[in-house]
């Protein structure tokens, strides 16, 4: 939907703002205009970013001309931004009458979409209402989940490359594919040695992988940064690492003025951080992501064309987004890793040292350790 499509003035002002820095337009991607992040850091946007800053302006559209909304919330994008028109606003999204699809609406926003939502409204005051600070809805803090100790995730390593080579694995009906039990133990094992997020992990492609299999690229997203990041900057900051990820994550409440500068001085000593960072696979990886490529190929050379040419995740049967060998998208990878680990935990349960696997890959992810090379292998 163009900016002119938009049914009230204020929202048509914010789609030409986003535009800018989220263009539609492919051609003009490379050359969008960064925006203030954070703590006034100038960053530009990811694709996924710029799907979900849309996604608000949509929300926006279908809020304005309510009865919730003060009226004057149709007239210009600044008037978006009062509390006046946030707080409604925020009752209707939080409440899920804001959905695109009619049949949605009414179903209450996970807090995890609310949190995005939120971030979402961040970055768009600072576009509309840049000398202003901007009241945001507040989110209750709710407690992560228990991580995985180390202990368990060397065992489960282990466990994870000799199941690699056994045949079958059944129990009480349930069974896990050869496929699917190859490209669920790459993923782990990707996983254990990078601690990548779900969008990361499906994003990577097959020239993410270095020769041999020694090492994969991880294209970190820049709105989270990686957690190496934020300890380089708070050891050049001389903070602690929660100050760092305050200020980058816009909490600047939380924090000392002094502090805010110190963390966007060596932000900007650092400079911005690498595209993607590289990081060693285990001898054990590499075997299960050679196990998954042999199973990879298979699928695309019979998929059509429009099959996954360049992902390194692809589907193992026909579904919505066509036949096997299709690129699997976040969603849909976030799914294949809970499946499959649920059937492997089920098979699984009563062998000597298995513990059950979290099906959440955050609950891994925040467990391991990653550290990145210096540059890609040669």
């Amino acid at each position: 939907m163009s900016s002119q499509r938009y049914s009230a003035s204020s929202v048509r002002q914010l789609a030409a703002l986003v535009d800018r820095v989220a263009p539609r337009d492919p051609a003009r991607w490379d050359d969008r205009v960064r925006v203030p992040g954070a703590g006034g850091v100038l960053i530009q946007v990811s694709e996924e970013r710029a799907k979900q800053l849309w996604m608000v302006v949509g929300m926006f559209d279908r809020a304005v001309g309510r009865d919730e909304m003060p009226g004057r919330a149709s007239r210009t994008a600044e008037q978006l931004f009062t509390w006046a028109a946030l707080r409604p606003f925020w009752e209707l999204a939080a409440a899920g009458e804001l959905r695109f699809w009619a049949k949605d609406r009414g179903r209450e926003l996970p807090l995890a979409s609310q949190r995005t939502v939120r971030d979402c409204l961040g970055i768009l005051a600072r576009l509309v209402v840049p000398q202003k600070t901007v009241r945001l809805p507040a989110l209750p803090n709710v407690e992560a989940k228990p991580t995985v100790r180390q202990r368990s995730l060397d065992a489960l390593y282990r466990g994870l490359v000799d199941m690699a080579g056994v045949g079958p694995l059944e129990r009480d009906g349930t069974a896990l594919t050869y496929e699917d039990r190859t490209r669920t133990l790459a993923m782990v094992a990707i996983l254990l040695d990078t601690a990548p997020r779900s969008g990361e992990l499906a994003a990577m492609r097959l020239d993410d992988l270095a020769e041999g299999e020694a090492a994969v690229g991880v294209r970190r997203r820049q709105q989270k940064g990686a957690a190496t990041r934020a300890a380089e900057i708070a050891a050049l900051a001389q903070v602690h690492p929660e100050s760092v990820r305050y200020v980058l994550g816009g909490w600047v409440e939380r924090v000392s003025e002094a502090t805010r500068q110190r963390v966007l001085a060596a932000v900007e000593e650092l400079g911005p951080a690498p595209e993607v960072e590289w990081y060693q696979l285990r001898e054990g990886s590499r075997v299960a992501v050679r196990r998954w490529l042999k199973v990879r190929e298979g699928l695309v050379e019979e998929a059509p064309l429009t099959g996954g040419r360049t992902g390194l995740w692809v589907t193992l049967w026909p579904s919505k987004a066509g036949p096997p060998g299709i690129t699997l998208q976040a969603g849909g990878l976030v799914k294949a890793f809970a499946r499959g680990v649920t059937a492997l935990n089920f098979v699984m349960a009563g062998s000597h040292g298995w513990e059950p696997l979290p099906t959440r890959m955050e609950q891994i992810r925040r467990s391991v350790t990653a550290v990145p090379l210096e540059s890609r292998p040669e």
